[in-house]
């Protein structure tokens, strides 16, 4: 009898992760029947883009999901499942990204909260990173609330295995721990470059897990425990299309698509951060660099915006995004770039535009940014890289939202690797920018060496192989049960 597989994809990333890989389709290749898992306004779609034989396309529920966790003891499930568990991981590794967000939660909050909730759990969070027993007890209480949405889906399909792309990090976490009660072993596919440092303890008991490298494992290991022969390093399979170029516009046609000009450098900027600290002084000070021709060659500016400029948070990242599109009317030479939304829950995550991605990668003649991700995806395609974290003078602005110096953030553990790798320079001001831009004008080769060192750092394998590697783990999974 085939073995069949569920796959959760409750994010954009995921979708690119399994299915714009070769993930999947090795397994189908091999016989395995596979389930996925999705947000059920995009099934269809997902089903009439990616279907091919032995792919199932079903819906995840997650309205579902986000109903059980308003309604049944709310508080307690926030408490376990998206505070303690995400910043309780051990002081074995860097908490400098989890430290952030504990500081969020009390700024974001009331008095009340602060004394009733943000005080005990501060001693609570104290005995997780001290202790490997507290983790432990963590992950099994979450096991008190699973809300059985599952159950024709698992006696349907029987899976042989249930795969997710995070550890129980989000909703998934239902799904996963309703697989532990019915003894089905699961595996977490770790698709973000942060997610071992900033999300740290399982949502549900975990049996398997696949990560980018040898930095990733150690910090799973380290911060939340895992079994270190239960950790496979199967690189990123989400960037071997970034490798293999199977991305890439031509050059001519995406220059028209953003009504480019081919004599002037590409400058591009990607928005990064967003929920802790505004982009947009990042974004004026590059306007005015190009547009005043103060750099040492003629120059465009590009500007992607980021998906949570899209949520609705009017006073804060959409008035961002506004100020953005302004600011592209009043200065020449710059343009604006939005990602394309895939649906749903998923929103602007979907992988709906790898290509424009990978074109803006591949033709920037310098790439900048705020520690993002995307430095990674820049220095796979040999794109000087810049980190600019010039600040607000008042962050965000309001006393009621978090804002978080851009200057403080260079010790989260991505962002350090990314600084002592020597992979880009960091520019505080406008002076600073304008000199590592001109800086990697004048030699593009700048730096490339250390750029080369820092991808096989950060994904291990530099081969478009990973999502082969990692399809062939997971079958080896399969293998290793009984028929």
């Amino acid at each position: 009898m085939t073995k069949t597989v569920f796959i959760s994809a409750d994010h954009g990333m995921a979708i690119i992760y399994f299915l714009q890989s070769e993930v999947v389709s090795s397994l189908l290749e091999a016989g395995i029947r596979v389930v996925l898992l999705t947000d059920d306004a995009i099934k269809d779609r997902i089903a009439s883009r990616f279907g091919r034989p032995g792919l199932i396309v079903e819906g995840l529920r997650l309205k579902e999901a986000e109903a059980y966790a308003r309604r049944v003891q709310p508080r307690m499930q926030w408490l376990l499942s998206s505070y303690l568990r995400r910043v309780g991981g051990s002081w074995r590794i860097n908490t400098e990204a989890m430290d952030s967000h504990i500081w969020e939660v009390w700024k974001e909050n009331s008095w009340k909260f602060r004394l009733g909730i943000w005080a005990p759990a501060a001693l609570a969070i104290l005995l997780l990173r001290s202790s490997r027993r507290a983790r432990q007890a963590l992950v099994q209480a979450q096991m008190r609330f699973i809300p059985d949405l599952y159950p024709d889906l698992f006696e349907k399909y029987a899976p042989s295995l249930v795969i997710a792309s995070t550890a129980g990090w989000r909703l998934d976490r239902y799904l996963l721990r309703e697989a532990r009660q019915r003894g089905i072993p699961t595996m977490a596919a770790i698709v973000g470059w942060d997610n071992p440092s900033s999300y740290t303890i399982p949502g549900a008991p975990m049996d398997w897990v696949t990560c980018w490298s040898e930095i990733q494992k150690q910090e799973l290991v380290l911060g939340s425990d895992w079994p270190p022969e239960r950790v496979h390093i199967g690189g990123i399979p989400s960037y071997d299309g970034y490798i293999r170029r199977q991305w890439l516009m031509p050059k001519e046609a995406y220059f028209r698509l953003h009504h480019l000009d081919p004599q002037r450098k590409l400058i591009s900027y990607a928005s990064s951060f967003v929920h802790f600290a505004p982009n947009f002084p990042n974004i004026q000070a590059l306007a005015r660099l190009v547009a005043s021709n103060a750099l040492s060659e003629p120059a465009q500016l590009l500007i992607r915006l980021h998906p949570s400029h899209f949520q609705d948070r009017p006073r804060f990242f959409a008035e961002e995004r506004e100020r953005v599109f302004a600011l592209a009317k009043e200065y020449p030479h710059v343009h604006v770039v939005e990602p394309v939304p895939l649906g749903g829950s998923l929103g602007y995550y979907g992988g709906e535009d790898m290509d424009e991605k990978a074109s803006m990668l591949a033709y920037s003649d310098v790439f900048v940014t705020v520690y993002s991700t995307m430095v990674v995806e820049a220095a796979v395609h040999d794109t000087p890289i810049v980190s600019a974290v010039i600040d607000s003078p008042n962050g965000w602005g309001d006393p009621r939202k978090y804002s978080l110096s851009l200057r403080k953030i260079g010790n989260w553990p991505t962002h350090k690797r990314f600084r002592e790798a020597g992979a880009g320079r960091v520019a505080g001001d406008e002076a600073a920018l304008r000199e590592a831009i001109n800086a990697y004008l004048r030699d593009p080769g700048l730096d490339a060496a250390q750029r080369r060192a820092f991808i096989e750092q950060e994904i291990t394998y530099t081969d478009g192989s990973a999502g082969k590697r990692t399809a062939e783990f997971i079958l080896k999974i399969l293998r290793s049960q009984p028929d």
